[in-house]
């Protein structure tokens, strides 16, 4: 990989790491929860992929990948919504239901 895109991916990087330290609202939920007795360790992961593309069919396939999100979802999230989460072991109420 090339050093241009290993410094953007880095900034990146440190572009979530400063908007999660910076939120007011995980800074709340970390307070209530310190004052419950507790304190608080936050680690997160985050995966980063890479697709090159090349610039001339760049925008006709983003238009069918668009298209194919359209069609195939049913209801709020897509497949890679469901496979994202999964992997975070969060369950939906109706995901649950099913499986039961």
């Amino acid at each position: 990989m090339n050093p241009k895109v290993k410094n953007l991916i880095q900034k990146l990087g440190e572009a979530i790491h400063e908007s999660v330290s910076e939120s007011e609202d995980i800074a709340g939920v970390v307070k209530n929860i310190r004052e419950q007795g507790f304190d608080v360790l936050l680690m997160l992961e985050a995966t980063i992929g890479l697709n090159e593309v090349e610039a001339e069919t760049e925008s006709a396939e983003s238009d069918e990948v668009f298209e194919e999100v359209d069609e195939n979802a049913e209801g709020p999230f897509t497949s890679s919504d469901l496979s994202f989460l999964k992997s975070l072991r969060i369950s939906l109420p109706e995901e649950t239901a099913t499986e039961e």
